[in-house]
């Protein structure tokens, strides 16, 4: 079975403390875990894809305009990927692959389907960020589509704690996940 690693929107926005829609300190946590894991599987040449929202500024057509204020907005700060994961990506970034997304589901509206079929995958390694909003769609979207998947809870988070303990229970009881235990 090949697998292959996402690390959804690990951004500067949705993790750092003073970021525009911050997780805070449980995202900050995991940088250690996701930072070892990316490293992991591009030494051991294992796809990894970093798959980011991206929103337009002042766009009133967005859905999560109304549910949130502005974030990870095309062409700021932002957007970057938070703290080491950062840095790894600017050296890696001919083995781990960037991909933008504008929905909850890292597969909505994306080629991501496309892209794990091409490379023979059938499992994958779900983390970042928020456990119960863009992991959670993530991994309806991916159990739809009949892929195998593992959550690796040292590696997701969210600024709802009651929100992240259910997201986890669903992914196992749910969706048939395998949670891979902190």
């Amino acid at each position: 079975m090949k697998k292959a690693l996402l690390v959804i929107d690990y951004t500067v926005d949705f993790v750092a403390r003073d970021g525009a829609l911050t997780c805070g300190d449980p995202g900050i946590a995991l940088e250690q875990y996701i930072v070892e894991q990316t490293t992991d599987y591009v030494q051991h040449q294992l796809p990894v894809f970093v798959i980011n929202d991206v929103h337009e500024k002042n766009d009133p057509y967005h859905p999560e305009s109304k549910l949130f204020p502005p974030h990870n907005i095309r062409g700021t700060e932002g957007r970057n990927l938070y703290g080491k994961l950062h840095d790894l990506y600017t050296e890696y970034k001919q083995e781990i692959m960037w991909m933008d997304k504008t929905r909850y589901s890292a597969f909505a509206g994306t080629d991501l389907d496309i892209q794990l079929r091409a490379r023979g995958i059938t499992e994958i390694h779900l983390m970042g960020v928020c456990t119960d909003i863009c992991i959670l769609h993530t991994a309806v979207d991916a159990y739809n589509l009949g892929y195998t998947m593992v959550v690796h809870e040292g590696g997701v988070a969210s600024f709802n704690a009651a929100g992240h303990d259910w997201a986890l229970s669903h992914f196992q009881n749910t969706l048939g996940a395998t949670v891979i235990a902190k």
